[in-house]
């Protein structure tokens, strides 16, 4: 299984020297991609954006969006085109991993209604497949889809348009659960081998691990009360012995690539990662 490392695109005080400098430090360290998660209604760094600065000071590293919230971006051939721009740039390196979102106040913000928003997101990945099929940036072949969401139809959604699946971070439990459920929808489709499978965890390292991971995850998930977004700060792995954990469960669970996303924006948080992590 790929070890994959996300961006602190999301972290509030993060500069623009922090994503760069997480960037070449994640590439030095190993990691196999770089993640970025999305939202309108919140003081983050726009995915796409991001991924662009970061393909710019690096070579290897595979560049992903994992999840960018598809409907909010209704230009379909525009985020194709935009998808095809960062992987031409990045020669061959990204992945649009795309998704609905929970989030009412992202619709919101955006003035977009959240009724139809499943239909939406269909429309576009019929859509973006299209566009991918007529054009080219350069000599390189189309970007990798992933399709995001928990439920039956986004396994669906994966199965007819992408090139598999990435869950939220709901632990490998559920992974495992769903997973299988992929795999049946991939079958079902006729797809041939197997979908790629992606997952999500979080993580906080060092003497202030416990404090990051309060402070920025209970504000990011505090729209799901105060319990629930303390559960998931508690549940980001703080020492080597979680991140090998994790690590494990994901792996047995048949996880292909797992992003681990930080509650800090400082870079050495990265080659704490790696370390527990056991890259290099």
């Amino acid at each position: 299984m790929k070890i994959a490392i996300g961006l602190p695109n999301a972290v509030p005080g993060t500069s623009g020297a922090d994503l760069v400098e997480w960037s070449r430090r994640a590439e030095a360290a190993g990691f196999s991609s770089l993640g970025t998660i999305d939202r309108i209604a919140y003081g983050n760094y726009e995915p796409t954006i991001a991924l662009a600065a970061a393909a710019a000071v690096t070579e290897r590293i595979g560049l992903a969006t994992t999840v960018l919230l598809g409907p909010l971006r209704p230009n379909a051939a525009e985020l194709a085109k935009r998808a095809l721009s960062i992987d031409a740039l990045s020669g061959g390196r990204f992945t649009l991993g795309i998704g609905i979102g929970g989030r009412d106040d992202d619709y919101e913000a955006s003035g977009i209604e959240t009724k139809r928003r499943g239909a939406t997101l269909e429309a576009m990945l019929a859509a973006i497949r299209e566009v991918w099929e007529s054009e080219r940036i350069g000599p390189e072949a189309s970007p990798g889809l992933l399709v995001g969401g928990g439920v039956e139809q986004s396994f669906e959604r994966a199965a007819r348009y992408g090139d598999g699946w990435i869950a939220g971070g709901s632990g490998p439990d559920v992974f495992a659960d769903s997973a299988a459920k992929v795999g049946e929808a991939w079958a079902a489709a006729g797809r041939d081998g197997s979908p790629r499978l992606a997952g999500l965890a979080y993580f906080s390292m060092g003497e202030s691990a416990e404090a990051q991971a309060s402070r920025y995850l209970g504000d990011y998930y505090a729209w799901l009360g105060e319990d629930l977004s303390a559960m998931i700060a508690d549940s980001a792995a703080k020492d080597a012995e979680t991140v090998s954990g994790y690590l494990s469960a994901y792996e047995a669970a048949g996880c292909d690539e797992l992003f681990f996303f930080p509650s800090s924006s400082d870079p050495e948080q990265v080659d704490l990662l790696a370390a527990a992590a056991g890259l290099g």
